[in-house]
Formats: structure tokens, sequence, C-alpha cells
């Protein structure tokens, strides 16, 4: 049920485009990596691009075919993983000669793998007939990466029929893009982002390969990214009363990430990672009792033994030992390297504008922003085409986007079928409201700057792939720009690199980074942390609630109790120089007494004249 696995980290999903493709590129070496889902226009557009690539022939699935989204994504699922297929068969019929994927395969891999220290013994030996003995059970290690799949959960609109009438729940978009994986012949993972859908897990265990079979082995196999042990703990249950297990929990930094920045109430990773360590066991057997439960009060067959959990970590790792350390110290089984992936080529789709901008940026083209239409913090860049784009917008006079995919709409102020916040239906309809307000002139350009943040991402998200592989856009009059969404970790990484190269820097047989100053993973995020709550302070403090003033001093709390929690931990931090464990130590005093100094106001209480 836990795929074999050779490599110490994965690629996570980004954006709609950018890992669209990967496991087309990297799953051969062996390593995983994941695909957004969600947008079967592009999805369509990618299958007949490899289908030409591979010689077969297209049949296009259009969208006058019924359940289309759904069968767009099991049909594109399905070319892949045959694909990977053939592109391993290959690899492990090659020479071990020097330039082929197969010796690629296995310099890829950490140095400390068993299998590794296997074809270093095998470059060694100089008796031809051991040498071939050594080859041919070398071949017989070759696993693939995992091409995982991912949904953010909330991003789930209802769809509607040619008479405006709305489709049944298992046609919106989450559902749709469930049952497509679920259908495919994918024998991966699905990865479940951004929180609890309840019309979501309420729907998979329809399908049987999320279930055990008759040996209690899974097909297909869960994972949900979480934020802190309190969601994995309470997702886990809910998914176990189903009779469907979790086989990892994917622990992603609330700030330090790409995309969508979902803070916690200031619980920093370091602690979080903790109480995952030590709370792993108990986990393990609790969901395993509930999740059998369940499965024999459906009459179906259980799970002989308890299966085993996952734990990875990804946010903002950005050297060797940082990764070794979560690693050794907090037991994880992988990490997650996401960002420094858009400067390799050979293994994200980025256009060759987006690219060089990326990789000649400096640490301040990278923000915290409000462009989403969801309402939630964004990692944006700077120097992104969309930005560009969205500014000249304005500067016509006609903010906001046509939205033709409509993945996000959700607003309801101006109508009864949702629209995107994004959209320049809304952001008109907005701006005219706002100036019938009475605003004084500097009130109303505020008022109207927060509206026309918000960009299109749907299309942003999905354009660079096709710009990469020079396929059209499906629709006439799209958007060519590219909207980019890079943790500000990426900040440490300058220039284009080989899959290889960033590779040996993940183990430790490089360096990448940049002379760009970096503190310490877990710093970096406090002081990210730092800057949210200053910010929320700020916000909040002419019209701050009883709860929300409650809300943010617990934050204030937690992330003292955090840096309090470093301090023991540096103790434990071996493969560092004393400088650096020094550094770590005054960096965490002074974020400390800032905290400390941060006046959380009090309710305001409003006065009636």
């Amino acid at each position: 049920m836990i795929k074999q696995t050779l490599h110490q980290f994965h690629i996570p999903v980004m954006g709609l485009g950018f890992t669209i493709d990967t496991p087309l590129k990297v799953a051969r070496y062996g390593i995983s990596s994941v695909m957004s889902i969600v947008e079967d226009g592009i999805i369509e557009q990618m299958r007949e691009f490899y289908c030409n690539q591979a010689g077969f022939p297209y049949l296009e699935i259009s969208t006058e075919v019924e359940d289309y989204r759904a069968k767009r994504i099991t049909a594109y699922l399905n070319l892949v993983h045959y694909l990977i297929g053939e592109q391993v068969k290959v690899l492990k019929n090659q020479p071990f000669e020097e330039g082929s994927d197969i010796v690629k395969y296995f310099e890829l891999l950490p140095d400390n793998s068993e299998v590794k220290l296997l074809y270093l013994t095998m470059l060694h030996t100089t008796d031809a007939d051991k040498k071939l003995a050594l080859q041919d059970e070398l071949r017989t290690k070759i696993v693939r990466g995992a091409a995982d799949v991912n949904i953010m959960a909330k991003v789930d609109k209802n769809n509607y029929d040619k008479n405006g009438q709305v489709l049944p729940n298992e046609f919106s978009d989450a559902l749709c893009a469930l049952r497509g994986f679920a259908n495919s012949h994918s024998d991966a993972s699905i990865v479940f982002s951004a929180g609890y859908n309840p019309r979501l897990y309420n729907y998979i265990d329809s399908f049987p390969d999320f279930l055990p079979n008759e040996q209690g082995k899974l097909v297909k196999t869960v994972i949900l990214k979480v934020s802190d042990y309190r969601s994995a703990l309470t997702q886990g249950k809910i998914l176990a009363k189903k009779g469907v297990w979790v086989s990892e929990f994917r622990i992603e930094s609330g700030l330090n990430c790409g995309g969508h920045a979902f803070a916690t109430d200031g619980l920093l990773l370091g602690p979080i990672l903790e109480e995952f360590k030590n709370n792993k066991q108990g986990l393990e057997a609790e969901l395993y009792a509930i999740c059998n439960q369940a499965l024999t009060a459906k009459g179906l067959p259980t799970f002989q033994s308890q299966p085993y959990i996952r734990i990875t970590v990804q946010g903002g790792i950005g050297t060797a030992n940082e990764n070794n350390f979560l690693l050794t110290y907090y037991q994880t089984d992988a990490t997650g390297w996401g960002s420094p992936f858009l400067l390799v080529p050979e293994a994200t789709s980025v256009d060759e504008e987006t690219l060089l901008s990326l990789s000649t940026a400096s640490p301040e083209d990278y923000f915290l922003s409000g462009i989403s239409p969801l309402g939630v913090p964004f990692n944006s860049f700077s120097k992104a085409s969309s930005e560009v784009q969205r500014a000249k917008r304005i500067a016509d006079g006609r903010p906001g986007s046509p939205c033709t995919k409509k993945f996000l709409v959700s607003n309801t102020e101006f109508s009864q079928i949702p629209i995107c916040t994004a959209s320049r239906k809304y952001q008109n309809l907005k701006i005219k409201q706002l100036q019938a307000e009475g605003f004084s002139a500097e009130e109303l350009q505020d008022e109207i700057d927060s509206v026309t943040i918000k960009e299109c991402l749907c299309e942003g998200l999905s354009m660079a792939p096709l710009l990469k592989n020079g396929i059209a856009p499906a629709l006439k009059n799209t958007s060519t720009a590219v909207a980019v969404c890079p943790g500000p970790n990426l900040a440490y990484f300058s220039g284009v690199f080989t899959l290889k190269q960033m590779v040996d820097h993940i183990y430790g047989r490089i360096n990448l980074l940049n002379a760009v100053k970096r503190s310490n993973l877990f710093v970096n995020e406090l002081r990210m942390y730092v800057s949210y709550l200053e910010k929320e302070i700020e916000k909040n403090i002419d019209t701050i609630t009883a709860n929300k003033s409650r809300q943010l001093r617990t934050f204030q709390q937690n992330l003292l109790k955090g840096i309090e929690y470093y301090h023991t931990l540096t103790a434990s931090i071996k493969n560092e120089t004393t400088h650096y464990i020094e550094e770590m130590k005054e960096e965490l005093a002074s974020f400390e007494r800032i905290i400390a100094a941060m006046t959380v106001p009090a309710e305001v209480k409003v006065v009636c004249a």
C-alpha cells in the first residue's frame, strides 16, 4: 500500500500547470511528484500534446460529452501512467553507459541508499561476469516515482447545465476531479489540500480502489496536506469512519510555502513536527481501529495488519543539512522541495520569460499578496507577466479579467449565480458601489485598490506549459500572461539548473544557494509569522472584536512558546557550525523581544451618541 520509494524527497504540486507533466519528466528516475487535476481544459490540451508526441491517435473529449470533466482527467492520467511505464521499460533495458537514463537513475539516488551502494559496488567491480550480474540485479531494483494528483478541496464550485440549472453534487469541480482519478488506471495517491470539504470526503468511499481489497491492500491511497496535528487527527478520523485510510500526512509550513498561505494560529513548524513525532504511534493505532470498525460494519474486507502512515514535511527547506535534520530528528519519511524546481526545466513546465525572471530575481520580488479571489493570502512574484497585465488593465480603465474558466467563482453580492472577485464584471459593479458610498478621495482609492488587486489565477497559473510547448490556448482572446506562485525560499536560488544539480543540492553533494544571507528554515518561517501578526494587529486596531483580540493574543503566545521550543532545539542541531547555531539563537532572541513588545488591543467599544 505504501509505494516503495528510493528518494527522500518529492516535488509538490505547483499551480495549475507548472507540474502538470512533471511525472512524465521525473518519474522514470524514481522521483515522485504531484499534478493538479482540477483544470480539465489544460489537462485535455496536454493530453493532445503528448498523444501527438507519442504518435498516438487523439480523440477529443469535448465539452458536449456527458461528464467530460471527469473523463478528460481519466484519459490524461491513463496516458501518463502508460507513458511512464514505457519510459521505465526503456530505461531498464539500457546499457550502463555514460549519458544513459539508467546511469542517471542511479547517480541521482541518495548516497546512503542501499541501491546506490550496490551501484557503486558494480562500478568498482572489475570481473566482467560479476559486473553483469550486478547490473542485472540493479535493473530489478528500479522503481518508478509516483504520479500523484492534487485537489484543492475547497475549490469546488457547482456546475450548471445549458438551461442554467445546477447539476447534482457529483458534477462539482472537486468531485469530478476525484472521480476522474478514481476511474483511471493510476495506482498513485490523491492529495487533498486546503482544508476539509464534506461532500468531497463523503464521496471518496464510493470508489473501491480507496478501500482495502480481499488481501487488505489498497490500489489508490490518500494523502492529506495539513498544517498541524489537530487538523490531521480530525480529518483522519472523518475518513477512517468511512473505511478510508490516510496513507500520508503531508505537513506544510503555513506561510513559508508557495501558492496560497494558510497561516496557523501562530503554531510554528518545529513544534508541529514534534507533536507528530510524539503522537504518531497513537495516531496510527487510533485510526486503524476506527477504520477497520467502519469496514466491518459495511461488510467489507478489513486491513489484515495495521498499515503504516508516512509523515512528510515541506515548505522553505533550503539546504541538505536542514533536509537531513527533518528526516532524522523528526523521523519524517521524506521532504517536499517545490519552488526551487521552478528553476529546473527538466522537471517543471515554466515558460522562458518567467524562467528568466525567476532565475534573476531578488528577495524583494517575492511577496505575500491579496491577489487571490479566494481571499486567502497568496505568495506572489512582482515580475510575473500577470502583474504587468493587471496594472495595464487598471491603467486602461478596464480592471479585472474576462473570467473564462470560472474555477474560483464564489461571490453572490451582485448575482444569484456566483461570480469571481477577479472578474471584470464583479470589479466594475463593486467600484460603482464604492463610488456611491461617500468616501473621501483617499479612502475611495484604498477601497478600489483592494478590489482591483484580485487577479485571474485560473488562466495565469495554467498558461506556462502552453507557452513552453507552443500550444495555443483553447479559447480565442485568452490572456497569455503567466501568474507564478513561488515560496519566498526561492529568493536564495539564482540561475537555471539541471535535474542532477538540484537533486545533488538536496542530498548535499553540491551547493546551489546564492549569496543572499539566509537564516535557518525555522527562523525564516518565524520571521514571516511575526510580520503577519504585526499586519493583523494594525489591520484590526480600530475595529477589533473580543474574539479577534483573543485570537491575536493566542497567536502571540503560540509564537513565544515556539521560540522557547527552538531555544531548546538548538542543542540537538549537530550538523551545523557553532557560528550558525549562535546566530540562530540571536535571531530567536531578537524576535522574542519584538513579539513580547507587541500590544494586542482589547475589544473596541462602539459608543452611540
